[in-house]
């Protein structure tokens, strides 16, 4: 039997869950990592996600606007419209169950290299950051479409960021400031590899010293002692 308090456990966990997304969405905003209303927020709730509406600005929206997508696709509250990425979003956590956010941005240096249609090799150690070797690029396909949520399904396979040719970037995490950390640290890399562009070809690092890097990655910070 459900009770009245119960249900509203379950409201306020969800409220906080909804604030949680406006909270990541307006920094993403803030530090200009998403002009105007491009990009765009997910968490991953119950059996689907809260995802920001479709053509808000970040400053108007508020938690009630935040849109549950099930599953399946099916919309829970007709109020508001979801992010035309909701197909997206929903392959990256299909594809990557350990994925608990997505934050797809059209942050300014990471948009030229996909624009470009250039990915990000191992000209820095820290690329590792992603997962891999490298930030790969993964192809165009019209924003919204299944095809480009295919694409972003088999690029989220094995990294945490990718870049969209003509289009923007995409980062996962197990929790939003994760996700929105991850893609600060990509836009970072992807303005310093578009100044080192400018030098010439960069020299890559090779793949046993990426190995190495990303072994090393495994216990970087303060994760937690065996």
């Amino acid at each position: 039997m459900t009770t009245k308090s119960s249900r509203r456990g379950t409201g306020s966990a969800e409220a906080r869950a909804r604030a949680s997304v406006v909270e990541a969405a307006r920094a993403m905003s803030r530090q200009g990592l998403s002009p105007g209303r491009s990009g765009n927020v997910s968490r991953r709730w119950k059996a689907g996600m809260l995802i920001t509406p479709t053509g808000m600005t970040y400053d108007a929206m508020r938690a009630a606007d935040i849109v549950f997508v099930g599953a399946n696709g099916e919309v829970g509250d007709k109020r508001r419209k979801p992010s035309s990425e909701w197909r997206f979003h929903a392959a990256a956590y299909s594809a990557r169950p350990d994925a608990g956010a997505v934050v797809h941005t059209h942050s300014l240096h990471a948009t030229v290299l996909a624009c470009a249609q250039r990915a990000i090799p191992a000209f820095h150690y820290m690329v590792a950051v992603a997962g891999g070797a490298d930030i790969p690029l993964v192809p165009y396909a019209t924003f919204g479409s299944a095809e480009l949520a295919a694409h972003i399904a088999k690029g989220l396979k094995d990294r945490n960021a990718c870049l969209l040719a003509n289009h923007g970037l995409i980062a996962i995490g197990p929790t939003l400031d994760e996700a929105l950390e991850l893609a600060t640290e990509v836009e970072v890399l992807a303005e310093q590899y578009c100044k080192v562009l400018t030098l010439g070809e960069p020299k890559i690092l090779p793949a046993d010293e990426m190995a190495r890097v990303l072994e090393r990655f495994k216990s970087y910070g303060q994760k937690a002692q065996g």
